[in-house]
Formats: C-alpha cells, sequence, structure tokens
C-alpha cells in the first residue's frame, strides 16, 4: 500500500459573486478529483485549533498527524530548519519578508503594496540580504537568506512575546497600527527602518522599478519562535516518509520529522510551479520504496493571498491534471493498491486575501475500497466545501487525518 497527501495550500474559499455564487473549488474544471470522491470519504476537518492563529504552519502540522499543541513553537524556526541554520535552545528567529511599501517619508504612514517585493527572485533577494547583512548582522542577532521574499533573522538570547503582524494579512493597508510590539518591539522596529534607507536606492531595487517591477524596500518581521522538536514520522506511523514543497516551512517540518525531502526542478511555490514534475517525483519515490509521499502546492494560498481569482482556478484546475490524475495513473499502471488524502491546510478566500480558520474540505480515496459513507456521512458528488458540509462528516481534529490514511 501506498499513502499520498495532496496539499492544495490556501485551497478552500468562500462563494464570491463574480463566480455567480460558486467558490474556487466549485468553479475549477477538475473531473479526476470529482470522480474520486464519488467513492471516497468527503468531509470537513478542522485543521487550525482554537486559540491558534490560523498560519500554513499550525495547519500543515495538524495534517501532517502532530498535534500544534503539543509540538508548535512558532513558525520561523520550521523555516530556519529548512535554510539550514544550526539553532541553540536560546535563539529566537523571526521571518524576514523583503516587502514593498508606499513611499511616504515617515515609515509609520506608509501602506503596505505587497507582503512578496513582487514575488522578487530568489537571486534578486540574495543580493539585497547579503547587503543588509553588512549592517545588521551582529553577536546579537544575523539575517540568513531564503527564497524568494522569505528569509529568517536569528536573535541570541532572544525574547518571545511579541505583537507581529503577517505582511500578507495587511496587503493594501497603512502599517502604522501593525507595527512590532513588545520586549524588543523597538529593536525590530528601528531594524524595519533602517532597512527602508538602506534599500531605497539599492542597485537591485533601482533595476526592478526600470523594468516596472515592485521594489524589496524593506523588511518586515513576524512569525517568532524558538528551537522545535518533532517525533520521528517513521516511529510514530510506521511510514517511510517524504516532502515535496517548494516553500521552506514545509521542507523544515520533513526535516524536523525526519522525512526525505524530495527536490523538484521549477517548483517555485505559485501558479507556475512544476505541477507535473512534482506528480513524477512523488511516483519515483513511491515506486522506489518510500510508503508516503506528501505534495505540498503553495499556488492556490499564493493566488489568494493575490487575490487572484483567475489563476487560484487555474492552479485548482493544474492540481487536478497534472497531479491527481498523474498520480493515480502512475499507481494504477504499477500495480499498487494506493490511499489518497486530498486537502487544504486551510481556506485563503479571495475576498480578505488572508488565511481564516475555518474547517477545511477533505477527500480520502482508496483506490481497492469504496470509503463512501464511511464515517457515516452520505455520499459526494463532487469536492468542494459544499459537497464536504453535506456529507455531515467532521474531524474536530486535523492531527486525526493521517490516522485516517493510514487505517486500513
Amino acid at each position: 500500500m501506498k499513502y499520498i497527501v495532496v496539499l492544495g495550500d490556501g485551497m478552500a474559499d468562500w462563494p464570491l459573486e463574480q463566480l455567480g455564487g460558486k467558490t474556487p473549488l466549485q468553479a475549477a474544471d477538475k473531473p479526476h478529483i470529482d470522480a474520486l470522491a464519488k467513492s471516497a470519504e468527503v468531509g470537513l476537518c478542522r485543521t487550525v485549533p482554537a486559540g491558534f492563529k490560523p498560519g500554513s504552519d499550525v495547519a500543515n502540522l495538524s495534517v501532517m498527524g502532530y498535534d500544534p499543541h503539543t509540538c508548535y513553537t512558532g513558525r520561523s524556526p520550521l523555516e530556519a530548519v529548512s535554510i539550514g541554520i544550526d539553532l541553540k535552545d536560546t535563539d529566537v528567529t523571526l521571518r524576514c519578508n523583503l516587502v514593498t511599501l508606499s513611499d511616504e517619508e515617515k515609515y509609520e504612514d506608509k501602506t503596505m503594496i505587497d507582503y512578496s517585493a513582487g514575488e522578487i527572485s530568489t537571486a534578486e533577494a540574495r543580493e539585497l540580504v547579503e547587503f543588509l547583512k553588512k549592517h545588521f548582522d551582529s553577536e546579537r542577532c544575523r539575517l540568513y537568506a531564503g527564497v524568494s521574499y522569505r528569509h529568517c533573522l536569528v536573535v541570541s538570547d532572544g525574547q518571545t512575546g511579541h505583537e507581529l503582524t503577517p505582511p500578507h494579512d495587511i496587503s493594501g493597508r497603512p502599517v502604522k497600527t501593525f507595527l512590532p510590539k513588545g520586549p524588543m518591539g523597538e529593536f525590530y522596529l528601528d531594524m524595519m527602518k533602517r532597512s527602508a534607507r538602506l534599500l531605497q536606492d539599492h542597485p537591485v531595487n533601482r533595476a526592478r522599478i526600470t523594468a516596472g517591477k515592485r521594489p524589496a524596500n524593506s523588511v518586515w518581521f513576524w512569525g517568532e519562535g524558538t528551537k522545535p522538536a518533532l517525533e520521528n514520522f517513521s516511529e510514530k506511523f510506521g511510514k517511510r516518509g517524504g516532502v515535496i514543497s517548494a516553500v521552506d516551512l514545509v521542507k523544515g517540518i520533513g526535516i524536523l520529522a525526519g522525512m526525505r525531502i524530495i527536490e523538484v526542478p521549477g517548483a517555485t511555490g505559485n501558479y507556475d510551479t512544476n505541477f507535473a514534475g512534482k506528480a513524477d517525483a512523488a511516483l519515483e519515490a513511491l515506486l522506489g520504496g518510500l510508503d508516503f509521499v506528501y505534495i505540498h502546492m503553495e499556488a492556490p494560498d499564493e493566488c489568494g493571498h493575490q487575490g487572484d481569482v483567475a489563476h487560484k482556478i487555474y492552479s485548482i484546475e493544474q492540481i487536478d491534471a497534472k497531479v491527481v490524475a498523474r498520480l493515480c495513473e502512475g499507481l494504477y499502471a504499477a500495480g499498487e493498491r494506493f490511499r489518497m488524502l486530498i486537502c487544504p491546510d486551510h481556506p485563503t478566500p479571495i475576498a480578505v486575501r488572508t488565511h481564516v480558520s475555518d474547517p477545511v474540505p477533505y477527500l480520502l480515496y482508496d483506490s481497492g475500497a469504496a470509503l463512501s459513507g464511511a464515517a457515516g456521512g452520505a455520499t459526494a458528488a463532487a469536492y468542494d466545501e459544499d459537497s464536504a458540509k453535506q456529507t455531515g462528516v467532521f474531524i474536530e481534529n486535523g492531527f486525526e487525518l493521517m490516522k485516517k490514511l493510514f487505517a486500513e
């Protein structure tokens, strides 16, 4: 038996007037996933426990079978592990976004134009981070370059308990009421203000402006945390697992869980990612000896944050045609029985352009057995938010999904 999670980050949504009252999942042409739904268990699951913010960190931990109540220590430490940072127990880490702010003179008067600085390239971002390191690195703190706009700050003997707002939560809004607050709030804010002055006329930004792109004209800190520890996935579930993702956060969870990180050329974390390449890499890993692969696709989430309905629908359709269909075809051809879980980690509604804590629709398919109504619910005609609700199946704790996937 082989096991797969197909995780469409932020794929769930709310009904949209421009789609005739449908959600992107309902509007998307996804014949392969909908066909699976007819003989699968379909329902709703709460992946973000009460009291937690609806971040991809908490939600992906849940879907991967870990209870955030017992293992969550913050988002940025998970990313730091993926980057290769060797953390001390006394270190505090923060996510460092390169962002685009409006050009008012006072930092407090600026507006969050783009939390990703126009999806800045990794090469451009690395040049900017290396430049900032010359001004910021000290015995107290160190900057580390990551991928695209996602980077990391490590503070030695730091403090936690700050109020730090994710920049994707305030797109198009003035930053004044969302600036860092807490024990080291002024320290972080001073670095952010200094970065704006330093980056303003950097050659990378001048070139981006000339090319009609958004400049990365400030850093933005959020997602603080301390060194985490996860139970080994193989020991926990008895399965040899691998992770496929373009996102440091998800790779970091996989590394801490002792899973194999499977790199895919052309994996970008957006709608131009190599969908087919992810499916092919998963098939190769599964047929090569792994029992389980977690395939994470960031594209629907990024489109949700950007308010991009068309590309969110496109991303869902690509997941259907180039991932789900390809996986099923390959495993059937190899004569392998398999179980597949399809779900988002959390919704990222176009209307609000950020994450929400609503329960997500899930689909659990077994190639060798019909699971319709297996949990006492009705059969679903399709896979979407309404169909999942109508079955009456509800899972309160997201981390129980993995146990259901492995149950036979």
